[in-house]
This record gives structure tokens, C-alpha cells and sequence, in this order.
């Protein structure tokens, strides 16, 4: 075999596949940085205080994607892997009375959040009144008069939701990386890093800003061994080109 040096300078895609029936789950292009790495620490039998012979721990490796731009599906690693279709969604209106003793809100309040106030004193006196549906009655409101309602809205269409709490363990994942190496020769070269079990760390930081960079993220995966043994794989496509 012919070994040329290589360079790599192109982020990896990610085909991410259901661990236990290897079905595709996410083809993630949108990543700015991709990194895999492994660690085995070592321990040492001593003579006369001195390391004489060593032993390997079991590989410890991870696999991580970072980015700006990506699909709404991908917090779904950090929980089960599922997308959920309904929400509770806080809303906040200000309203023109239309007629006295009511008003309509845009939505149909979840039963005991709606709270109503005068225009300049929201989060203050609340109006007593009852509801019935998305209508609001009180003898105290007046036509052209305006108010502030907040309520919590119950919504089952329209939404996706990934929920992160302790009943929820992220799943398994089979994730190959794909890039491209670029030879002596110019020619490019694929390369492919396959974690077998990757399981995602419940990591999650965001922050958002009105100024600067957009937000980052990133996704670590532990690369754990599978039924076979397998933990990270490098394959080098010599017999292709891109």
C-alpha cells in the first residue's frame, strides 16, 4: 500500500441512526465543527517504586457536533428522541372593549389562568369576573375601554415539543461521520468515523443575545461499546473519490 499524506480541513456530516434497528433518525449537514476523541488512562505495577509494567483501561471515548444552524429536532437527542405535539403557551393580550360587561381573547384559556387588568396595571388589581370558553364578563368593563389579559394556553396544533425531565432518558444512537481528506496529489479522499452506541450527554447550555455571534451548541456523545465489541472505527475509502 501506497501511503500519501493527507490534510483534512472540512467538517464532518453525521448520519444518525436508531442504535437498536440501525433506522436513519437525523442526516445532520449543518454542523460547523465536528470532533471525536478517545482516552485510555493506565495503571502501573510497580518495582521497587518505579512503573515497571503497564496495564489499559477500557477506551473512553466521545463524539460531539457543534453549530449555529440547525433543525428543531436536534434537542430531541438530549431527551428520548421523541417530538411531542402539544404545549402549554403563556399568552399576554391587550384588548379594546368591544361592548360593556366582556371581552374575547385570541385563544381559549386553560381553566383558572386568565387574569385581566387595566391597561396600565398589568401584574396588579386583577378584574373579577367569570369565563366561558375565550369570552370574559365583568361588570366592570366598559366599551372602547382597554385591558391586559394573560392567560396559559393549552395548544395541540401547530407545536413541537421536546420535554427534558427525569422520566426521559436520552436513547442510543449509531452515528458515522463523513469528511473529506485531501492528498499530496489534490485528490480528495473520503474518511468515515463510525460510533457504534452513541449515547448523548444531558448537557445543554444555551444562551441568547440581541448582539454578537448567533448562539452555539454543542452535542456530546459518549462512544460506548456495543454487543460486539465495536466503540470508534476510522475508515479510509481508498477505492472512491469525490
Amino acid at each position: 500500500m501506497n501511503d500519501i499524506n493527507m490534510a483534512n480541513r472540512q467538517c464532518c456530516d453525521l448520519d444518525i441512526r436508531d442504535y437498536k434497528t440501525k433506522a436513519p433518525w437525523m442526516f445532520a449537514d449543518f454542523c460547523n465543527t465536528t470532533t471525536m476523541g478517545f482516552s485510555s488512562e493506565s495503571t502501573y505495577a510497580n518495582k521497587k517504586g518505579q512503573k515497571c509494567i503497564k496495564f489499559d483501561n477500557p477506551l473512553d471515548g466521545t463524539i460531539a457536533m457543534t453549530f449555529q444552524v440547525h433543525p428543531f429536532k436536534v434537542y430531541a437527542m438530549l431527551s428520548d428522541g421523541e417530538i411531542e405535539t402539544s404545549a402549554v403557551i403563556a399568552r399576554k393580550e391587550t384588548i379594546t372593549a368591544a361592548a360593556d360587561g366582556s371581552i374575547t381573547v385570541s385563544n381559549t384559556p386553560m381553566a383558572g389562568t386568565l387574569y385581566v387588568y387595566a391597561e396600565d396595571d398589568f401584574g396588579g388589581t386583577a378584574i373579577e369576573g367569570t369565563l366561558s370558553g375565550s369570552t370574559f364578563t365583568a361588570d366592570s368593563i366598559k366599551t372602547d375601554s382597554v385591558y391586559t389579559v394573560a392567560y396559559l394556553e393549552e395548544k395541540t396544533s401547530g407545536v413541537q415539543k421536546v420535554s427534558f425531565n427525569n422520566k426521559k432518558i436520552p436513547k442510543n444512537f449509531y452515528i458515522q461521520m463523513s469528511t473529506l481528506d485531501k492528498n499530496e496529489n489534490g485528490e480528495l479522499v473520503p474518511v468515515k468515523i463510525t460510533a457504534y452506541k452513541a449515547s448523548p450527554q444531558r448537557n445543554l447550555e444555551l444562551s441568547f443575545s440581541s448582539d454578537g455571534d448567533p448562539a452555539e451548541i454543542t452535542i456530546t456523545c459518549d462512544a460506548l461499546v456495543d454487543d460486539d465489541g465495536n466503540v470508534l472505527d476510522m475508515i479510509e475509502l481508498t477505492g472512491e473519490s469525490n
